[in-house]
């Protein structure tokens, strides 16, 4: 049976998660994910609990328990002087911060560096965190994709949701989705996959590429263009907002994109093309349900 049928949808139906990832990372970014969800521009999104402004997201969250808010698994920290480390104590981990006490910049030297045992840990204080603070978390993701990096690190992230009753942002292994993950250098594919194609936890059928263009008009065109080409199933398509300001300014280069990300979806346009579509709007409690212990 397909993942759509399995939410009660017949298998031609085209369902779509808009997801918001990011939360936390700065006020600039909190500001436009909340209103994002408010106006049901996006309908899930993700924070990212080592962050400075994580708190600040939590607190919305509680707020608005009708939320659909996930943990984004954080294990890098990439920004140029814009940086935060551990949740665990630096000295649990040792493998994940590099020589000024943060988190490696990239996926490669994570890779190389950290311990299963210390991605575990500090993927399990995260989601601790996230519960301590009140936030009823849907589902878990990973924040530049450092948990598919290893396959000892994508069996702690598939361990963990099962663990705390969560669906893991998991592509179906199909093959177009396999090459893309080699094409991106993820080595050793085929363990990732025997754990994804196990059926304990949902996986969608199609997560779309991010646009790469960030001109306002031409990326708002690209995401439109996405929606007219999602196929039958469950698909997501992941966004990274922010609000024009000068704290996002300073601490990315890529704050236009994340601008005219928020934009894109505001659009009258975009949300009527998703009606005309006939795509149904879901967020990630849906397959809730779906996760088997």
């Amino acid at each position: 049976m397909s993942l759509s049928e399995r939410l009660g949808y017949g298998s031609d139906a085209r369902l779509l998660i808009v997801h918001a990832d990011d939360a936390g990372m700065c006020l600039s970014v909190n500001r436009a994910t909340q209103a994002a969800l408010e106006s049901g521009a996006v309908t899930s999104a993700s924070i990212m609990f080592p962050c400075p402004w994580a708190a600040d997201m939590a607190q919305r969250c509680r707020e608005h328990p009708e939320w659909d808010c996930g943990v984004h698994l954080t294990l890098t920290s990439e920004w140029r002087t814009y940086r935060w480390g551990p949740v665990s104590d630096r000295s649990a981990v040792p493998g994940l911060v590099d020589d000024d006490g943060f988190m490696w910049r990239d996926v490669r030297d994570v890779a190389a560096r950290a311990s299963a045992d210390e991605v575990e840990r500090e993927s399990r204080a995260q989601i601790e965190r996230a519960l301590a603070w009140g936030v009823r978390i849907t589902h878990i993701d990973s924040h530049m994709g450092t948990l598919f990096a290893r396959p000892d690190y994508f069996e702690v992230y598939y361990r963990l949701a099962l663990e705390y009753g969560v669906p893991a942002m998991i592509p179906y292994p199909t093959p177009a989705t396999i090459q893309r993950f080699r094409d991106d250098g993820y080595p050793r594919i085929d363990e990732l996959v025997a754990l994804a194609s196990s059926g304990k936890l949902p996986a969608i059928d199609y997560l779309a590429p991010g646009p790469r263009v960030s001109e306002r008009t031409q990326r708002t065109g690209a995401y439109q263009q996405q929606i007219r080409d999602l196929p039958q199933g469950v698909s997501q398509i992941i966004v990274h907002l922010g609000s024009d300001d000068e704290e996002l300014r300073a601490i990315t280069s890529s704050w236009e994109s994340r601008v005219n990300d928020a934009a894109a979806f505001e659009d009258p346009a975009t949300r009527c093309l998703i009606s005309a579509e006939r795509i149904r709007l879901i967020a990630w409690r849906d397959l809730m349900p779906l996760v088997s212990p």
